[in-house]
This record gives C-alpha cells, sequence and structure tokens, in this order.
C-alpha cells in the first residue's frame, strides 16, 4: 500500500507525464492487492491505458485530464477512513461515466490549431507571412528560433518527445545536416514541385526550398570599374592583393561556395583557389556580410563577396547610415562566361516526429504559394524558388544572371572537405 500511495505522490506532484512513467507500478500495485479483483483491475486498465494518438488532432488536455482525475479518484479512496478499499464493480462504472462526461467536454470544446516551426531564419517578412497563414487557416504558429545546428540537436535529443513540425533553415549545407541526423522525413507530393528546377531541392525530397539566393562581388564603384570584374577565378589574380574581404570560413555561406567549386572542378582547386584568395584577403576575417560591405565603404577594401540579399536590406534600411554605405556600391554576377554565379537556398523540411502533420503540409503549400514567394521577393530581396514567380523591382534593376547548376545536395555532401580545405590554406 505505501508504494502505491507514494506513485500516486510523486505523479501528482511532477508533471502529467510522469503518469505514463508510474502506471505500470501503479497496475502491479493494484494487482497485488488481495481486495482488488481481476475484472477492477481490467476496467482500471481499459479506463486509464492512454490512447494511441493519431499524429495530429487528438486534443492533449482530454488524455491528459482524464489521467489526472483518475489518480486523485484513487488518491481519495486510499486516504478514505473505510477499511474496504475495494474498487468495487459499480463505483467504477460510476466513475467512468463522470470522467466521460467530462472527456467529452474537453474534447468537444475546440481545441486550438496549431503548427509547431522551429526556424533559423529571423526575417521580418516571415513574421508576416505567418500571420497572414494564420489569419487565412485559423492555425497557429509557434515558432522556436535558434541556430540552425542548435535546432538539429534539439530535435534529435528530443526524439519522439520533440513539439517540432517542421524545421526551416537557410544554407543547402545545414539542409543537409539535418536530414543525415535523420530528423526529417518525405514530403507530401505538392503540385509546385515541377516547378522548382531539380538541383534546388533535395533528391529525397526531405526538404524543399523556399528562397533563393546568390553569392556576389559587391564593390566600390569609385575604386572598381565592372570591367575589371568577370569571375570568381579571377579573385586569385594579384591585382586584388590586400583588396578583398569575406567574412570567416566558419561560415556555411563560405563552406558551400568553396563546396560547389569542388562539385565542379574537384578539391585541388579548390585548395588552389582558397591558397590565393587568402592571399588577397584585406584583413582578417571577421563579421557578417553587411560587415564586410561596410568595410569597403570605410576603406578597408575594395571588394566584399556577399549575398544579394543583405545589399538589398541595406539598401532599403530605415537605418540612413546603412542605406549611405549601400549606395556607394556595385553589385556583380560573377562567372557568366563560365558555370555562373553561386546560388544557394533557404529551405523547409517535415520533421519525422512531427504531430501536426496536416497542419504542417497546409504551411509548407502557403509558403510555396505564387503570391507567398512574391512577398519573399518584395520583403527580403531574396529570389523566388518558383519559375513562374515575378522578381520584385530591386532584383529586376540588378538583372538576369547564369546560375551554378550545382545539385544543393552536392553542397552538403562536400561540406566537411570543403572546411579542411579552408583550414589547411589558414583562412581563419
Amino acid at each position: 500500500m505505501r508504494i502505491l500511495i507514494d506513485v500516486i505522490k510523486t505523479s501528482l506532484i511532477t508533471d502529467t507525464s510522469s503518469l505514463l512513467h508510474n502506471r505500470n507500478r501503479l497496475f502491479l500495485c493494484l494487482k497485488l492487492r488481495r481486495n482488488v479483483s481481476k475484472t477492477n483491475v481490467l476496467l482500471i486498465l481499459i479506463l486509464y491505458e492512454p490512447q494511441k494518438r493519431s499524429s495530429t488532432n487528438e486534443p492533449f488536455c482530454t488524455i491528459q485530464s482524464f489521467d489526472l482525475l483518475f489518480f486523485i479518484y484513487i488518491c481519495s479512496k486510499l486516504k478514505s477512513g473505510n477499511s474496504d478499499h475495494t474498487l468495487n464493480f459499480y463505483s467504477m462504472i460510476r466513475i467512468s461515466l463522470f470522467l466521460l462526461v467530462l472527456c467529452l467536454g474537453f474534447a468537444c470544446s475546440k481545441s486550438e490549431e496549431v503548427v509547431n516551426v522551429y526556424s533559423h531564419r529571423h526575417y521580418d517578412v516571415d513574421k508576416i507571412l505567418y500571420k497572414q497563414f494564420t489569419e487565412e487557416t485559423g492555425i497557429k504558429v509557434n515558432v522556436v528560433s535558434a541556430g540552425a545546428d542548435e535546432l538539429i540537436q534539439r530535435i534529435s535529443s528530443e526524439g519522439e518527445r520533440t513539439q517540432a513540425d517542421l524545421l526551416i533553415t537557410v544554407d543547402a549545407g545545414r539542409l543537409y545536416r539535418a536530414k543525415q541526423a535523420d530528423i526529417l522525413t518525405t514530403l507530401p507530393d505538392t503540385s509546385v514541385t515541377s516547378l522548382v528546377p531539380d538541383y534546388l531541392h533535395d533528391k529525397d525530397f526531405q526538404w524543399m526550398p523556399l528562397t533563393k539566393r546568390a553569392r556576389v562581388f559587391v564593390y566600390h564603384k569609385d575604386r572598381v570599374s565592372e570591367d575589371d570584374l568577370s569571375s570568381y577565378e579571377d579573385l586569385m589574380n594579384e591585382k586584388w592583393q590586400n583588396r578583398l574581404l569575406i567574412r570567416s570560413s566558419q561560415n556555411v555561406y563560405n563552406q558551400s561556395l568553396l563546396a560547389s567549386f569542388i562539385a565542379l572542378e574537384d578539391s585541388a582547386y579548390a585548395a588552389n583557389w582558397t591558397n590565393a584568395v587568402v592571399k588577397n584577403l584585406a584583413r582578417e576575417p571577421k563579421g557578417g556580410d553587411r560587415d564586410q560591405i561596410k568595410a569597403v565603404a570605410a576603406g578597408m577594401g575594395d571588394l566584399a563577396i556577399s549575398n544579394t540579399y543583405y545589399l538589398g536590406l541595406m539598401l532599403n534600411s530605415t537605418n540612413e547610415e546603412e542605406q549611405k554605405v549601400a549606395e556607394q556600391m556595385g553589385i556583380f554576377f560573377p562567372s557568366q562566361n563560365g558555370s555562373g554565379t553561386h546560388v544557394n537556398v533557404s529551405g523547409i523540411g517535415l520533421v519525422k516526429y512531427a504531430k501536426n502533420i496536416e497542419n504542417a503540409e497546409k504551411l509548407i503549400n502557403f509558403l510555396l504559394r505564387k503570391d507567398t514567394q512574391q512577398q519573399f521577393a518584395l520583403g527580403n530581396y531574396e529570389y523566388p524558388v518558383r519559375s513562374d514567380v515575378e522578381w520584385s523591382p530591386l532584383l529586376k534593376e540588378w538583372g538576369t544572371f547564369k546560375e551554378q547548376e550545382v545539385s544543393m545536395n552536392k553542397l552538403g555532401e562536400y561540406n566537411r572537405t570543403a572546411v579542411t580545405i579552408f583550414d589547411q590554406a589558414g583562412w581563419r
């Protein structure tokens, strides 16, 4: 009897999930009692056994409230002065009917529809789109924001207990890591798949791209002529000595850029390019892409490598100083006479342990919808991944360009090799 009381007390003073952990001990204790019939034990099992929830729709409060009330009932029986603690059949029927009414009440009350997103993206346009999705569907979007590696590790650690339905992150290299960590599952068929180039999405459809960005040259218009610009390979030339500004090799954008060279050429070519560019750096790499652009404006160098949308955000910033910096810059899409300009994506994957699968599918389709893709372009100056979506005015002004047609899977596959090459070249 003491064990039984301890089990119940422990369950009631801790979170409701502990009720499930202690269930088997409770049943064993009840079975050992002489004055509890097999019929009563069987009825307890039927009443208490949590139903196997479907992946999306079982109201959480229904099962948890049922569990808690059942334990309170057990406690009241044990604490009563009655020496006969037998849970007779008719008592169990009465309490089961009482609890059934309560459970039906919980179930009939409309539970809030949600979809839980673990996201590395941190842009205002995302918040606007989530709000629009909720207004259209009534489904609330709960967002957990953190770094990509942290989110991937968290989902891996949580396993089936995770609340994550969707993972959104930037760069194909990170999406590849998520796939390798075995936390994603095959996406549902979507009507827009044929409108997205094959090289931009996962070959096994475990993630789809949401937006596209190009890694370009941003140069000071007073110190660099566009006629002097040509390709990524040209940055190996000694004419760029002490003039180049690029962020750390620890950043996945640079790792994916180098991985694309490995995919297009080989590791030896990538190593030669890295060693030559390191010699032409104007300073030790530090800061993000915006910091490189600001350093060009400050005269620390003449040319930076940056993702396109950073310049777009600076040109349209509410910060006048950022606007002034960006207005001094020109943009150039390298390697137009060769393999094309390097592009990368931000993407979305369905977590294999997702509880709200139907809602997750709705959000994926919404984010790939034509008008939504246009909002990404207008609000964050990213390129749409759908071929039938019109570019924003700023992107049109920059002009069309030939892009690398390297599989995004390759960027992840060659990531470790790229990191090794960076380290050996002393690019920190």
